[in-house]
């Protein structure tokens, strides 16, 4: 069946100054969230153990994709627009991380999002357990290119009565720019200046 969907969160947040200094260009930073049921945790089963995830992966993972894409295009005004993006999940307490892992690294899940702002890197993520008002961390990098820093950049939020333990926090971000300031040079400046190949950087 598909995911039973507590409550969904849309969060938007713009950078106007940074450092002191007023940003040429906003950063606005966008989250979509939803709070489902974790589909293997049953309370009333206190010692259970799923060992085949994948039904429960097949039945959820594909329409929250497509549901948390659609409200980052809606606010985004279209997948042009993307910069950055990535993915997170926080399983309740009573779940494992490889549930939170389970819905979030799937094609099922993240290739309506990949396809949507047509993106080209892999999408980054972050997969915790924790409580209720734990933090939401979705690191990002640009949609296109993995060596370009001034899209590394991490959106914070939390729910106060999510995850339960018995609940899975899902979230994709995006970013509309980059850090307003970025001054800090790029991954193939550093390969240049270290005389390393883009292609083997530790040069092993």
């Amino acid at each position: 069946m598909p995911a039973e969907i507590r409550k969904t969160l849309l969060h938007v947040e713009k950078t106007l100054i940074e450092g002191n200094k007023v940003a040429k260009k906003p950063l606005i930073l966008i989250a979509a969230v939803a709070v489902i049921k974790n589909p293997w945790v049953d309370l009333k089963k206190p010692n259970q153990f799923v060992d085949d995830l994948k039904p429960g992966i097949l039945d959820v993972a594909p329409g929250l994709g497509e549901m948390l894409t659609s409200m980052i295009i809606k606010e985004a005004g279209s997948g042009d627009a993307v910069e950055g993006y990535g993915k997170s999940a926080i399983v309740g307490l009573k779940g494992e991380i490889e549930h939170a892992s389970g819905i979030i690294h799937t094609l099922r899940f993240g290739n309506f999002y990949r396809e949507a702002v047509g993106a080209k890197s892999y999408l980054s993520f972050c997969n915790t357990r924790g409580g209720a008002n734990s933090p939401i961390l979705i690191p990002l990098m640009d949609k296109n290119d993995a060596g370009r820093r001034s899209h590394y950049l991490t959106i914070q939020l939390s729910i106060p009565d999510a995850p339960n333990d018995d609940e899975i926090v899902v979230a994709l971000g995006a970013s509309i720019g980059g850090r307003p300031h970025h001054r800090i040079g790029d991954r193939y400046q550093d390969l240049k200046d270290l005389g390393h190949d883009f292609d083997n950087p530790a040069s092993v």
